[in-house]
């Protein structure tokens, strides 16, 4: 298993969201396994020709997110966090659909406006 990572400089996004979104998919989909040692912050930012700062920052988000997490000296790993991840995401459900009750809104409604944000959101 290695980390196979593509930085386009001409792409939308910032280079470390692209950084951060390709270890979060790898790392859903398995390619990089739990426990997997990342590289480090300075290592991965020479391979890719990157600022140290910009791959830190990738870093700390996916720490923030629970994919990654450091333990000190030994190391950046991959955790064990796809259920961390799920968690989180149904506590941001329950709490919507908590509100668009009290908002009054139907159930149709509701769900309609989540639609439409993951459309806008993946379209990025």
């Amino acid at each position: 298993m290695t980390l196979k990572i593509v930085i386009d400089p001409a792409g939308t996004s910032a280079p470390f969201e692209q950084l951060r979104t390709q270890i979060s998919a790898q790392a859903r989909a398995g390619t990089l396994p739990v426990g997997y040692r990342l590289p480090t912050v300075r290592g991965l930012a020479g391979d890719l020709g990157l600022a140290a700062n910009t791959v830190a920052k990738a870093y700390r988000a996916l720490e923030s997110d629970g994919v990654i997490e450091t333990r000190g000296r030994n190391g950046t790993f991959i955790a064990a966090a796809g259920d961390a991840a799920e968690r989180e995401v149904a506590a941001a459900a329950q709490a919507y659909a908590e509100r668009a009750r009290r908002l009054g809104l139907d159930r149709e409604a509701a769900s309609a406006a989540v639609d439409d944000a993951l459309r806008a959101e993946y379209a990025k």
